[in-house]
């Protein structure tokens, strides 16, 4: 999913990235990325195969409109709301106004409920330069009224037995309300002051917003790449903290396949506090989960859910359909929207395992035809993978990927990953010198298994491999002929993206 990706995928899988496994070049075509978005409502599709689920990356946020300015346009509302009744119309009291869209952007028209009429009865003009902001806080408030009066009168009622008094007090009222460390606002308060809202604006002035999360003292952010790539060469970027201090920030190194990057800020400030970092292996389904991020725009924002599964092959790209991303994902439901890519997914002790990445979506529309949002499947980069990266990065600037030197035919219907036959010469096809070609595997041979897991196509067998480094020792078996055939391999390298 491409960070901050939403969107059904074509039926082909997504394209590889410019990674391993591949052949002596290590290169292979991309695939079409699927396109973003997320409809109101529409029939669920049918489910694609184990490892090319249509997932996106998140794509950065755009950020909100300012206070008092009008959105660009205004997102629909949630299913089709029924216009407010006229002012004066029978029945008392008059119906409230119908509650404006999630999203920015009021979506009413009309004047607003309570507003005085003029003298010839109709409603008074609306004052221009008012967002949508303002009117969702003008409808929140007068829904409080009417259920503080409510509650009056309702009270007044059953106190008319002479007593007189209205008045509804708690006696033990404490003064101090105290949250446990450990409670879900505890650990956010906690992590909060170590979360940055990253902003990154190209050299032609698109941008977006991402988040990213102290990684150690020295200024090191770590985040996506897809969140910093559009500012790489020759954009800006700024981190701004939970306390609204702004540092300008670069690029350390960033590594495409793995969609990891590491930031450093330029002048960082004294006491910096990194988040601790968990054991993504040790995780199991059903823990709490806690994510931190800047979805649409708004900062410091918690969601909390569960891990809803591990080992999730993944990938994902940025809608180019040339740059894609591969992680054997922990999938969680707590909410993550365009914007809290790049932020940190905590578990229940506030320790980071993972960093949330890519989220599947419904279908294409979104908030106004734009960007789509949460339907409950996030997908985080598990941590322990995450720092490897960022280890080599902050060393060399360049990630390192372990490799099996074979080029996988990503389009074929095969119960494995199937190694190509064709497009090339076999020895590029599979590199002789390299761990598959020692080990004794042929253009044809189908792997079906990787470090004792199945392997049900292209994509998982990338995304199993990237779990490893380069030396690692790992059990392959493969297909040929229809028989089975286990051997050892050690991993190579290949350092940088191409």
């Amino acid at each position: 999913m491409s960070t901050e990706n939403e969107g059904t995928a074509a039926p082909t899988p997504p394209a590889a990235p410019s990674v391993p496994p591949a052949p002596a070049s290590e290169t292979q075509d991309a695939a079409p990325a699927p396109a973003a978005g997320e409809p109101v409502t529409q029939q669920i599709p049918p489910t694609p195969a184990p490892g090319t689920e249509p997932t996106q990356q998140i794509p950065p946020a755009q950020a909100p409109p300012a206070y008092g300015q009008a959105p660009a346009q205004a997102p629909p509302a949630y299913g089709q709301a029924a216009a407010p009744a006229a002012h004066g119309a029978e029945g008392w009291p008059p119906p409230p106004p119908t509650v404006p869209a999630y999203g920015p952007g009021s979506g009413h028209g009309g004047g607003a409920w309570g507003a005085p009429l003029t003298a010839d009865g109709a409603p008074a003009p609306k004052r221009k330069g008012r967002g949508g902001l303002v009117a969702a806080v003008l409808v929140a408030a007068l829904l409080a009224g009417g259920i503080g009066g409510g509650v009056g009168y309702w009270a007044a009622e059953r106190s008319n037995n002479g007593t007189g008094s209205t008045t509804i007090s708690a006696a033990n009222t404490p003064k101090d309300i105290k949250r446990e460390a450990g409670s879900i606002a505890g650990l956010a308060a906690g992590a909060l002051p170590s979360v940055v809202t990253i902003e990154a604006s190209a050299g032609d002035g698109e941008g977006g917003t991402g988040t990213g999360f102290v990684y150690d003292q020295q200024g090191h952010i770590l985040t996506n790449n897809h969140v910093v790539a559009s500012a790489a060469n020759g954009g800006k970027l700024s981190a701004t903290f939970s306390d609204g201090k702004r540092y300008d920030a670069e690029v350390v190194g960033r590594a495409q396949g793995y969609d990891v990057a590491v930031l450093k800020l330029k002048t960082p400030p004294a006491g910096l506090k990194p988040l601790p970092l968990g054991d993504s292996d040790k995780v199991a389904v059903g823990d709490a989960t806690i994510a931190i991020g800047a979805p649409f725009g708004l900062s410091n924002t918690v969601t909390t859910g569960i891990v809803s599964a591990k080992n999730r092959p993944v990938a994902s790209g940025d809608g180019s359909g040339s740059k894609n991303s591969y992680m054997s994902a922990l999938q969680t439901d707590a909410s993550i929207n365009p914007g809290n890519s790049g932020g940190p997914l905590l578990d229940g002790r506030g320790a980071v395992i993972g960093i949330n990445s890519a989220i599947q979506s419904a279908g294409n529309g979104g908030f106004g035809g734009g960007q789509a949002g949460s339907i409950g499947l996030g997908f985080a980069i598990p941590v322990n993978q995450a720092k490897n990266v960022a280890e080599s990065l902050i060393k060399t600037g360049k990630p390192v990927y372990p490799v099996i030197s074979v080029s996988v035919d990503l389009q074929a219907k095969s119960e494995g990953a199937k190694i190509s036959e064709q497009g090339a010469a076999a020895n590029e096809l599979v590199d002789p010198n390299g761990p598959a070609g020692k080990a004794g595997l042929k253009p044809g041979d189908v792997i079906t298994e990787f470090g004792g897991k199945p392997v049900d196509s292209g994509p998982t067998l990338i995304s199993m491999i990237w779990t490893y480094k380069p030396g690692d020792t790992v059990k392959l078996t493969y297909l040929r002929g229809g028989k089975p055939t286990t051997v050892d391999i050690t991993l190579g390298s290949r350092v940088g993206d191409k």
